[in-house]
């Protein structure tokens, strides 16, 4: 799990052959083979490290799901460890598994704020709540309005200097993980059928014809 609070910002020093290797510091600190570590909010498996980079295995699954298809040597990515018991949550709740990824329709800046506008699937805007949580390459935003079509997330300077947002533009894509907990909520609420194996056999036919 995640928070959505990037750590730093590191960058892609090879990709191909299923594996990323991702040049960064402060990530590596404490790492261990087999941590856990969200790229652009896509939670990965370090497989090899070494004093100034970290090597991770990329699941087809993981290409058709997000946008780490379109990464190339010196791409910036946002980099964050697993949460630990001893972390502040400042974000929210993070699970590095991608639902999809967006469009960013327009930039606007607004006074010390940009408004990022983002198409995005149906599938995905039904889960996009106003005022709600969202991370977008693995950065937890806040939800400024929703439509038919795209979201609007507001940045702050911070989150822009200290993430890949600065190279973002008209037209890039971009992660996109739903809020966890509007989603279990969701699947909780559905109807469930009965399964066959537990209908009952006793029918009123078979209570006439066996003397009832």
């Amino acid at each position: 799990m995640f928070t959505g609070i990037i750590e730093e910002v590191g960058s892609v020093h090879g990709i191909g052959g299923g594996s990323l290797t991702i040049k960064a510091s402060k990530v590596l600190q404490d790492v261990q083979l087999g941590d856990s570590i969200a790229v652009n909010g896509v939670c990965l498996t370090v497989t090899r490290f070494d004093r100034g980079s970290f090597d991770a295995d990329v699941m087809p699954e993981t290409i058709r799901r997000t946008s780490l298809a379109e990464l190339k040597k010196g791409s910036p990515v946002n980099l964050e460890r697993a949460l630990t018991l001893q972390s502040r949550l400042g974000g929210h709740i993070v699970s590095g598994h991608i639902d999809g990824v967006g469009y960013i329709v327009s930039l606007k800046e607004e006074q010390n704020a940009v408004l990022m506008r983002i198409s995005a699937e149906k599938d995905i805007l039904r889960h996009i709540v106003e005022k709600g949580s969202v991370a977008l390459d693995g950065i937890s935003l806040t939800v400024a309005e929703v439509t038919d079509s795209d979201f609007t997330v507001s940045l702050i300077p911070h989150t822009r200097q200290v993430t890949n947002l600065s190279s973002k533009k008209a037209g890039s894509t971009i992660n996109i993980e739903n809020d966890v907990i509007g989603k279990y909520v969701e699947k909780l609420m559905q109807p469930q059928e009965t399964p066959k194996e537990n209908v009952s056999r006793i029918t009123m036919d078979f209570l006439k014809n066996n003397g009832f």
